[in-house]
Parts: C-alpha cells; sequence; structure tokens
C-alpha cells in the first residue's frame, strides 16, 4: 500500500503549478495524492486574471474529510490567499499526526498576489510553528523575517530566524540569487547546500510548487530530511531542464521526470 501525501493549496487550470503541479508530482514518487483545495485560479502560462478564494470553513471540511478516511504519511501548503485560511489551516495542523510543509507562496510567476498582506502575519505567527519544513524562495524568506538578503551569510541568517519562528527546519531556495542557484537547508543543527546549473529557460512556471511536493513526497516515503532535499532538488532540475516547451509565456516543467 502506498503512502498518501496531501497537499493544501490552490488551483491551476493551465495545469503547471498549485495542486495540478503536486499530484503529478506525487505520483512520480509513487505515493498516493490527495487535495483540499484553498483558491481557484484563472491563468495559464501568459496571465493570471482572476482568483477566487474559498471559505475557510470550505478549507476545513476537506481536510478533515481527508484525515478521517485516508490519512496522509505527509502533507504540503501552497497558496492560502487569505488570513482567515491560513488560521484556518493552522487549526488543523495542530492536530496532524505526521510532517507538514509549508511552502509560503506569495507571488505566482505573473506577479499576482496569491497571499494577502494581513495573511503573511498570519503564515509567519500560526502556520510556521506548525511546520516540519518550511521552503521559501528569497524574496519570501525576507518578507517572513524581515531580513534582507544581500549576500551568502544573509541566507544563513533568515534559515536561523524561521527556525527561531517555530520551523523545524528551513530550505531557503537560490533561485531568485544570480549565478548558479544553491538551496540552503537549515535542520537546526547543521547548513547543508544543495547547488545546481541554471537552466536558461523561461519555462518555469510552478517550480516552487513542484520542488515542495516532490519534497513531501520524499518524505511521506520516509527518508532523512537531508536526503529527501537533495532529491527534490534535482527532481526539479531534470524537470526545468526536460521542460516540455509548452505556452507562449512562463510554461510548465516537466513533471514526468524519473523521480
Amino acid at each position: 500500500m502506498p503512502p498518501a501525501a496531501l497537499t493544501i493549496a490552490g488551483s491551476d487550470p493551465s495545469g503547471g503549478a498549485g495542486i495540478q503541479a503536486d499530484l503529478k508530482t506525487f505520483h512520480q514518487f509513487g505515493v498516493y495524492g490527495e487535495s483540499a483545495v484553498t483558491l481557484v485560479t484563472v491563468q495559464n502560462s501568459v496571465r493570471l486574471s482572476r482568483m477566487e478564494i474559498l471559505s475557510a470553513g470550505l478549507v476545513r471540511e476537506q481536510i478533515a474529510a481527508v484525515l478521517e478516511d485516508i490519512p496522509p504519511a505527509a502533507a504540503k501548503t501552497g497558496a492560502l490567499g487569505s488570513a482567515e485560511v491560513v488560521e484556518a489551516v493552522a487549526e488543523m495542523a495542530s492536530k496532524f499526526a505526521f510532517p507538514l510543509v509549508v511552502d509560503p507562496v506569495m507571488i505566482g510567476k505573473h506577479g499576482a498576489r496569491l497571499l494577502s498582506e494581513d495573511a503573511v502575519r498570519a503564515l509567519g505567527e500560526r502556520l510556521i510553528p506548525r511546520a516540519a519544513v518550511v521552503t521559501p524562495n528569497l524574496p519570501e524568506a525576507e518578507a517572513l523575517t524581515g531580513i534582507r538578503v544581500t549576500a551568502p551569510s544573509d541566507v544563513r541568517r533568515v534559515a536561523v530566524r524561521l527556525c527561531e519562528m517555530g520551523a523545524g527546519a528551513a530550505i531557503v531556495k537560490g533561485g531568485h540569487a544570480a549565478g548558479e542557484p544553491v538551496d540552503l537547508l537549515f535542520d537546526g543543527a547543521a547548513f547543508h547546500e544543495f547547488p545546481s546549473p541554471r537552466v536558461e529557460t523561461r519555462h518555469t512556471h510552478g517550480t516552487g510548487c513542484t520542488h515542495s511536493a516532490a519534497l513531501t513526497a520524499c518524505i511521506a516515503l520516509g527518508l532523512p530530511l537531508v536526503e529527501a532535499t537533495a532529491r527534490a532538488k534535482r527532481f526539479v532540475y531534470e524537470a526545468i531542464r526536460s521542460n516540455p516547451g509548452l505556452g507562449a509565456g512562463c510554461g510548465p516543467v516537466n513533471h514526468r521526470v524519473d523521480a
């Protein structure tokens, strides 16, 4: 019987990000995927024109239904939209008997906000303390900690600060930095770096979702955190490198690469 993994995130009808990317990624890792939808977007590779956030009660009921019948071995969050939804997820997470990966999605690839300002505060105060691992990119890490990243030493400060805020571990992704992207894991005791070559392509839609989903799948499979982080990093690199070239804009990565 395969382990299950739950994604609590928004919907992308073009299939490159959100719960669609998460479920594809879970499948590649041999993990049974479940989902609780937090918001619905109207988007494709060139635009995001509309977003509707579901009620906190409906999000809570979706999670409860999953827990009642097929509890996962690990879960992740993605775009949550509002402070009310963040609060509802944090409340449910306080009862989780499995690890939670928090991907603090704030802005989509098209520049649209996927998390309100008050929700950012709620996420830092209420949800990060429930996280086994938090996986921000550099702008998200700056927004959550208030630390401006201008040097590699700042990335370490940010990772430590996220753990001081309550996260069990922090992975600060380096894709927004100059040069080759280096992800930094602080596991609460030691730092671990995960470099990879930079792929020059516009097709990077859903990379953050795919990364956190791959990490969640690896945790559900029982891998140690350092090994899970390395495997998730490799999966995302290969998914970007072999992207299918779909869409006229920022197209999706290849979720069919070997996990």
